[in-house]
């Protein structure tokens, strides 16, 4: 089995949803479907249905929750010593060549990737323009407008 990349940030996030689905979603629905039980005929109750479906994805994400944290490689950012290079946790300052414009991005794992944060999918296009690359380097990404190159400003390990 494939290891995941996580950072420890993003691991600590999945343990807490993993936490709330069994918690307290689970018995939610368990509840849900007890009460639409009771209300009859199962094969006309809307309730009973929804409730189940509700119920397949809670069981459904909960497994694929507990798959990725126990193939999970949890890194954390701060402890490493990449030398400047860009390696997956790193913390990067660009600037784009052309229009200047400055943009600090995280390279983090598929479920911690949020852009409007500067958090970045590793297998992302910019992401993996940037690995192994150091600071003063330029950067090469093919996006929907276009070729756009970027300088690597500095390079954090937070």
């Amino acid at each position: 089995m494939a290891t995941i990349p996580l950072t420890k940030r993003g691991a600590e996030k999945l343990k807490a949803e993993l936490h709330k689905l069994k918690t307290v979603d689970r018995p939610a629905v368990i509840n849900a479907i007890s009460e639409a039980r009771s209300h009859g005929d199962l094969s006309e109750n809307a309730e009973y249905d929804a409730a189940k479906d509700r119920q397949g994805f809670i069981e459904g994400r909960i497994k694929e929750i507990e798959g990725k944290l126990a193939a999970a490689q949890v890194i954390d950012p701060s402890q490493l010593n990449a030398g400047g290079r860009v390696v997956f946790g790193a913390t990067v300052e660009l600037e784009e060549e052309e229009s200047g414009d400055a943009v600090r991005y995280q390279i983090v794992g598929e479920d911690e990737a949020d852009l409007k944060h500067g958090l970045i999918n590793i297998s992302s296009p910019i992401a993996r323009a940037l690995i192994g690359k150091e600071q003063g380097d330029t950067a090469e990404v093919q996006a929907p407008g276009g070729l756009k190159r970027y300088e690597i400003v500095a390079v954090h390990y937070v």
